[in-house]
């Protein structure tokens, strides 16, 4: 990430590069714009190698019920979501669907259950951080979360936006990476901080404030009065690197797999179904 001490046109542009980098193409004509965006993550030249989980006895994964749209009890009370679909997709790509489990716990037993080998991987928003390496060994991300700006419909910038944005009274929740993101990158505006979303989204909405700034996928779901403008923005160093599947430490050969399994979903176009079956609203 570009240091503080560079000047905002840089940062400008250097955001908007990541934001092209995820294949989205995000700052297209009006037209490309109102198209859903898939996040393509994966580099379709490289060739990771077909991993052999033949001796592999079971592959069960660990999950919660109470993070939809990832994981959730449909009206039949059947374990449903993203990540379930996602992980039976895993398994058909391994050619191992007999060996494949799902299995959901409250999320305080998830890292006691992998730890006594109860299940081989936990696919339920696990953060990969420094501290969380050292429990876990961890697949690469197959969904990142963009900041992004929301604006009413009819007032909403579209690209390049930083010029626009000049003097405009932008909500964030106060306290969270999102501000600190914005006071860092987007200087020119006149930050608003919001203790509560349903504030933010309420002010918004009066025109109290002129635009919101905040996570993609949250918003995407307050989109009534609202539309996106910008981006969307990827910045690890202040929102993370993303869902990563996490297995035991000491296991990495098995990380190393489901990478296979996500690039080959990927490039086969199932994750793009999965996202829009799950995300019809694009945060990208």
């Amino acid at each position: 990430m570009i240091g503080r001490s560079v000047i905002v046109p840089f940062r400008w542009i250097f955001l908007a590069l990541l934001s092209a980098l995820i294949g989205a193409l995000p700052f297209a004509d009006a037209t490309r714009a109102a198209e859903p965006q898939v996040p393509v993550l994966w580099d379709a030249k490289e060739r990771l190698p077909k991993p052999d989980l033949s001796a592999l006895p079971r592959l069960r994964f660990l999950t919660t019920t109470d993070f939809p749209p990832f994981n959730f009890l449909d009206g039949s009370g059947r374990l449903s979501g993203f990540h379930i679909d996602l992980a039976r997709a895993i398994c058909a790509e391994l050619g191992i669907v007999e060996k494949c489990q799902i299995q959901a716990l409250p999320w305080n037993d998830l890292d006691d259950a992998l730890r006594k080998g109860e299940g081989e991987a936990i696919i339920a928003g696990i953060a990969a951080t420094p501290e969380s390496r050292e429990k876990y060994a961890f697949s690469r991300s197959y969904l990142q979360f963009p900041a992004r700006f929301i604006m009413p419909k009819a007032k909403a910038f579209t690209e390049p936006i930083l010029d626009k944005l000049r003097s405009k009274r932008v909500g964030v929740i106060a306290g969270s990476a999102h501000e600190k993101m914005l006071r860092d990158y987007f200087s020119t505006v006149q930050v608003v901080p919001f203790d509560k979303a349903e504030d933010l989204y309420a002010d918004l909405k009066a025109g109290r404030i002129d635009a919101a700034f905040g996570d993609g996928m949250r918003f995407a779901f307050w989109l009534g009065c609202c539309r996106f403008a910008g981006g969307p923005y990827l910045a690890p160093e202040y929102l993370g690197s993303g869902m990563a599947i996490a297995t035991r430490a000491g296991d990495p050969a098995l990380a190393a797999a489901f990478d296979y399994a996500l690039q080959e979903i990927s490039i086969k176009g199932t994750f793009a179904e999965f996202y829009l079956r799950y995300f019809p609203v694009s945060f990208f």
